[in-house]
């Protein structure tokens, strides 16, 4: 009776999210990733629906820490009707898990809270990332999030049909991806 407790309870948190029977993907990772010039501003191009990016211009500023930490600033605007209103920050740390495995990364915006994985599946440093993220829930089911960055506003759109390609590729549902408005003036 408790699981189906803890799944209904999960259900409003679950349908913003990108949902799936079994076990995670394990995409390849960025064999050759360096975290130093990751840093910086990303904007958010296109991405699978989360609870938390409901907002237009959504964007992430990586800044290296002395203890070899990422702060990430995540932001976004939440005026949708006239792309004017207040953007609102989130602050959180990100961490190299497996110094084997730099790409993969987790990063926790609540300290209560387990870290969530923020793998880089594909980075020129310069243009583009992509990002995968995925929660397994119990060995039943899981829910997922990939995001395609750019450090300008826009890519041309060959670059988000390789991201996208890129994906599939690796086994990730991309069905429910949609793009990210960035058109706010703040």
């Amino acid at each position: 009776m408790s699981a189906v407790y803890l799944l209904l309870l999960l259900v409003p948190a679950i349908s913003a999210q990108t949902f799936h029977w079994g076990a995670c993907p394990t995409p390849n990772v960025q064999s050759n990733f360096t975290l130093q010039p990751y840093m910086g501003k990303w904007y958010e191009i296109e991405k699978l629906p989360d609870i938390f990016g409901r907002g237009q211009c959504i964007r992430e500023e990586n800044t290296m820490m002395e203890d070899g930490t990422v702060q990430v600033l995540y932001s976004q605007v939440w005026d949708p009707q006239n792309h004017q209103g207040k953007r609102w920050y989130l602050e959180g740390t990100a961490k190299v898990i497996d110094p084997q495995e730099p790409a993969k990364l987790g990063v926790n915006f609540m300290s209560f809270l387990p870290n969530t994985p923020y793998w880089v599946l594909s980075t020129d440093y310069t243009d583009y990332s992509i990002v995968y993220s995925c929660k397994d829930v119990f060995g039943i089911f899981y829910f997922d999030f990939a995001w395609i960055l750019a450090r300008s506003p826009s890519l041309p759109p060959q670059i988000v049909d390789q991201a996208k390609q890129m994906l599939i590729n690796e086994g990730i549902d991309i069905s429910n991806m949609t793009p990210t408005d960035q058109s706010c003036s703040v």
